[in-house]
């Protein structure tokens, strides 16, 4: 007699489907910049945070989840950033007296190593603020990108500019949504200190005019507790919420082209608020690199500071040996001119 096995159903999972992110940009047709943060050598546990926050910092376009092991070497990451499309590196390490930030271009160059002198986390940040804001939604477009000082006109500081503006994707200011624009970052240097000071910046508007509880009864969709008032009005025009005189600085404030969010409309005057998420550092450009954590250094801040490229080892060998080579030549000719000199004499 056969025997009958209870067959199992087996359950079907439909696979989820991964959404590739586009390589190029469909208005400006430029291709959009992605980055590696990671670390060389064993980091301690801040520099660590810091590597994070510097991750979501380059979001959407990075490896928020990058897994690092100590077998692995840059040439490593630079096989896998090729096909990922992957533009830029940004390498933490940590020497015996202070930790360092190195910013590459992909796959030849140049390298920009920076000197951490002063960091502050994000989450330091935020304990610092009394209304921390940090919405979910805030890390679905990449930040803008604000420099200040660069201007000098000298060569280390025009590839800094140029290193910094193409590590985050160009926007067209006659295309660009404003629903996008949700953070900013900004770099300021200092010409008489030589450091550079990195921030992290949210953005959000208010509209002028309007008190911060008809704001949130918009925003929040929740009634308000009006049991201890005669009137609605009563509400609206309490002492210390008629009016908010932050939102009057003329210099703050825009005009909407379109409608942004519940309360900013379009052709309404809109005050624009930055607050601070992190993480915050303060830099100081140490060496510029020709290639990628490797080649002639094009700039020094203890050494060659007049912006020419210094000779590699290989070269700098090969000079030596040639200048040796010469004075050998030069020796053999003096004493082939002593000889002669001694046998005319003779």
């Amino acid at each position: 007699m056969a025997r009958f096995r209870n067959k199992k159903k087996k359950v079907f999972v439909k696979p989820a489907v991964k959404k590739n992110q586009p390589s190029v940009d469909h208005i400006t047709g430029n291709k959009i910049p992605k980055s590696f943060v990671f670390s060389r050598g064993k980091l301690p546990g801040p520099l660590r945070q810091l590597q994070m926050d510097l991750r979501k910092l380059m979001l959407p376009y990075t490896a928020l989840n990058l897994k690092e092991k100590k077998r692995n070497s840059l040439k490593d990451f630079l096989n896998v950033a090729g096909p990922m499309g992957v533009t830029h590196f940004l390498i933490l390490s940590k020497t015996a007296t202070a930790p360092y930030l190195r910013v590459g271009r992909t796959p030849q160059g140049p390298t920009l190593t920076f000197k951490i002198n002063e960091y502050s986390l994000a989450v330091d940040v935020a304990q610092s603020q009394l209304r921390p804001r940090c919405p979910q939604d805030l890390f679905q477009n990449p930040p803008l990108i604000v420099l200040s000082g660069f201007g000098s006109g000298d060569q280390h500081l025009k590839l800094t500019t140029i290193m910094f503006q193409n590590i985050f994707p160009a926007i067209d200011i006659n295309t660009v949504k404003l629903s996008s624009c949700q953070r900013i970052v900004l770099l300021n240097y200092n010409k008489d200190t030589k450091l550079i000071d990195f921030r992290h910046y949210s953005i959000r508007l208010q509209p002028v005019g309007v008190s911060r509880r008809i704001r949130k009864i918009v925003q929040n969709h929740q009634v308000p507790d009006l049991r201890n008032l005669q009137d609605v009005s009563d509400f609206v025009t309490k002492a210390g919420y008629g009016s908010e005189s932050e939102a009057d600085d003329e210099a703050a404030t825009v005009t909407l082209a379109s409608d942004l969010g519940r309360i900013n409309k379009a052709s309404t005057k809109s005050a624009v608020k930055l607050q601070e998420i992190g993480p915050r550092m303060t830099l100081q450009l140490i060496k510029i690199e020709e290639g990628l954590c490797s080649g002639g250094v094009i700039f020094s801040e203890y050494g060659n500071g007049d912006g020419k490229k210094k000779p590699e080892k290989e070269d700098t060998k090969k000079q030596k040996d040639t200048d040796e080579d010469e004075e050998d030549m030069n020796d053999d000719q003096e004493n082939i001119e002593e000889d002669l000199e001694d046998d005319e004499e003779d």
